[in-house]
């Protein structure tokens, strides 16, 4: 069994992430067993393993790019120039309107949309296909119509990408 840090608390269930420091952290209810808790980190011990080698290769990516100050403004100046474009692009063939688009250096997301409809995406987009940045483009888009992840959100953006699962795919490489 995998080792993990176990933090208890007022709740009802019990859950696993894996950390920013590629640790696994239980989250479990006061009162329950440790053999419960063993159990249900044992029946998950592959969803681990598969989310922290992701979560690894990950940092493994940024850290190659943190380490130059001039990789990152590249990227930054490659996002500011490419992804508005993309969102202009699909916005007009999806017939949306954003009422924004920035880029950031959010770590976690690739991109968000708020409830006003303001698209943000993170310069580290940048590090994949283009094919790739097209997806969270118009995954984003499509939040502007579903603010949700229903089967309509992703009938919507198959639309657009029929291939959109294959995207994903190189999102998650």
């Amino acid at each position: 069994m995998a080792e993990f840090d176990l933090h208890r608390s007022r709740r009802k269930s019990i859950s696993m992430e894996i950390t920013d420091d590629l640790r696994i952290l239980v989250r479990a209810p006061l009162r329950m067993r440790m053999e419960e808790i063993e159990q249900f980190v044992s029946d998950h011990e592959q969803w681990a393993q598969k989310h922290l080698t992701r979560a690894r290769a990950r940092l493994e990516r940024e850290r190659r790019f943190e380490d130059s100050p001039e990789a990152v403004d590249r990227l930054k100046k490659q996002a500011l120039e490419s992804i508005p474009a993309r969102v202009a692009y699909y916005a007009q063939v999806m017939g949306l309107r954003p009422t924004g688009v920035r880029i950031t250096a959010a770590r976690k997301r690739f991109g968000s949309c708020s409830g006003k409809n303001s698209l943000c995406f993170s310069y580290r987009l940048m590090m994949y296909p283009p094919e790739a940045v097209d997806y969270v483009v118009v995954h984003e888009l499509a939040h502007i119509v579903h603010k949700n992840h229903s089967a309509a959100f992703y009938r919507l953006i198959e639309q657009y990408l029929p291939d959109y699962r294959d995207r994903i795919k190189m999102l998650r490489q």
